[in-house]
Order: C-alpha cells, then sequence, then structure tokens
C-alpha cells in the first residue's frame, strides 16, 4: 500500500486548485493509496517539508503550485539521501516546467500517471547553493516575476507576466549591464541586457526561450542577449516566438555544464532562479545531472 505526500500553495489558483486537489485525494483513496496532504504558509515550507516526507516512510510527493513551490518540492528532494519521485500536479501561473515535460493536468490522466509509476530521472541546475528546476536569469525583466501581485496572478494567469513586462520596459529603458562570463565554451566581458541560464525549453511562458535545452543531457543552455537598440530588441522578442532569436547577431546561445557570471557594474544586478528571488551576482551555475525522479506518462 503506497504513501504518497501532498504539498501544495493554497494562494496559487485559489479554489480551483483546491477542488483539483480534492479530487486526486479522493481518486487516490478510492484506489488505497494513503494519502498525506500539507498546505504552505511561507517562504521554504514546501521545501523544508519534502525533506522530512524524504526521512520518513512515504513512497512518492505530489507538488501542487506555481514554478516556486514546484522549485522548493524539487530542491528538498535533491538535497535529501533518499529521493523520493515527484509528481507536478500544475497550479500556478506558468508552470514552465510541467508544460515542457507534458504532465498531464486532467484528473483522470493525472491519476493514471500516478498509477503507471512511470518514473525518470531529470537534470537540476545549481545557482551558488539554490537549486533550480528550470531556470536562473538576471537583467531586463527579471523582476517581472516577483513584482506581479499574486492576486493579479490567479485572475490573469500568465497574460499577468506579459502585462507586467510591457509595464516595465519605459522603465528600464534597455539598460545594459557589464558583466564577466566565464565558462569552458564562451568567455567575455560585456555590457549586456539579458541573461538566462536553462535547464528546460519553456521559460516565463515562451516555450522555444531556449530551444535546444533537453532536461537529461546534463548540460546547461545560456542566452545571452547583447547591448542592442530598441530595433534589434524588438526583432530579438518577436522570433522568441518560433526560436529563431539564437540567430540573430545580439544574442550568444551555448551549452555548458559550468559558467560563471560576475557583475563589473556599479549597481546590484539581481538574480531570479525559477520566478523567485535569489539574491545578486556574481553567481555559479552548473548542472547536476539526473538527481531528480519524476513522474511522467508513458
Amino acid at each position: 500500500m503506497k504513501k504518497i505526500k501532498v504539498i501544495y500553495n493554497p494562494s496559487s489558483g485559489r479554489q480551483m486548485v483546491q477542488r483539483r486537489i480534492d479530487e486526486i485525494i479522493i481518486n487516490l483513496l478510492d484506489r488505497g493509496y494513503i494519502v498525506g496532504k500539507y498546505a504552505t504558509k511561507k517562504k521554504n515550507d514546501a521545501q523544508n517539508e519534502a525533506i522530512k516526507t524524504c526521512k520518513e516512510g512515504w513512497d512518492a510527493i505530489i507538488a501542487c503550485g506555481g514554478d516556486g513551490t514546484i522549485n522548493e518540492v524539487a530542491s528538498g528532494i535533491a538535497r535529501s539521501d533518499k529521493k523520493l519521485p515527484l509528481a507536478i500536479l500544475a497550479g500556478g501561473t506558468v508552470n514552465d516546467f510541467a508544460t515542457y515535460m507534458e504532465i498531464p493536468k486532467a484528473t483522470n490522466d493525472f491519476i493514471k500517471m500516478i498509477e503507471a509509476w512511470n518514473i525518470e530521472y531529470v537534470d537540476m541546475g545549481v545557482c551558488n547553493d539554490s537549486y533550480f528546476i528550470n531556470v536562473a536569469t538576471g537583467g531586463l525583466l527579471t523582476n517581472v516575476a516577483h513584482t506581479v501581485p499574486s492576486e493579479i496572478k490567479t485572475v490573469l494567469g500568465r497574460m499577468a507576466y506579459y502585462f507586467e513586462g510591457i509595464k516595465e520596459i519605459p522603465r528600464q529603458k534597455f539598460e545594459t549591464i557589464k558583466v564577466k562570463v566565464t565558462s569552458e565554451e564562451y568567455t567575455s566581458e560585456e555590457d549586456i541586457l539579458l541573461f538566462v541560464i536553462s535547464n528546460g525549453k519553456s521559460v516565463g511562458g515562451f516555450k522555444k526561450l531556449s530551444p535546444t535545452a533537453e532536461v537529461q543531457d546534463g548540460l546547461l543552455d545560456c542566452m545571452i542577449i547583447k547591448k542592442a537598440d530598441f530595433q534589434d530588441i524588438v526583432s530579438i522578442f518577436l522570433k522568441i516566438y518560433t526560436g529563431e532569436h539564437v540567430n540573430h547577431p545580439k544574442v550568444e546561445y551555448f551549452k555548458t555544464k559550468d559558467v560563471t557570471i560576475e557583475n563589473l557594474s556599479l549597481k546590484e544586478i539581481h538574480v531570479d532562479i525559477d520566478g523567485e528571488y535569489a539574491g545578486e551576482l556574481p553567481i555559479n551555475v552548473r548542472i547536476k545531472r539526473n538527481i531528480l525522479p519524476i513522474f511522467v506518462k508513458k
């Protein structure tokens, strides 16, 4: 008789999420599973509960919430000696990783995935001391993810990010940041607008932001948008939908196992991982291969 712990963020999607969680739990109980339920209240609750769950006699974890909640649960599993398999129940605004992995959203399909118990191991990134499942980024529009009010996220979903991003562009005036990028594949000191270090393809709802990224290749995909004029920036952003932006002359795109980004500017440069503020430059980002077991559909 398998035991499954559900860890969820009650503020992600509100009533709709609560209803889906209850449906999942009822279905699992009907099939003979033992199910526990834990609601987060503050930052790091999900990670701490995942670590605690991995030490106890559970068989799997279901995580429900936005990218931040999924990140915390995945990080807790990655930090544990016994790594329980993770089922991602998309419940937040964007859920990039769940989208990329084609995790079922419908209750019946999600239950079928659990019943099949088909587990694959995927990579995670480590930014300084923090794990990320999907992306680390800094520069232009980085603060959008943690400045959108949660009520607006709940009502508007991913459009909340787009609206906030459009509002931020005039404020930021395309200010560049001077950085030093060091990796085996690419090293440079230059003025840039944005850096994105991805484990998966989909970032911020853009499904092809890192078009060649794979979560099981043992590599990170790095994209750097260099100093550019307004016309070039518009051209790059228009091409993001097709993934062709990586061929633009103002874009540097490479794969690596380890990259360091240092701040050569006078101002602080914030870093965001999986949609949450994660400190400032400098950062060292590296890949941890096959560290996270997740449920996938057959």
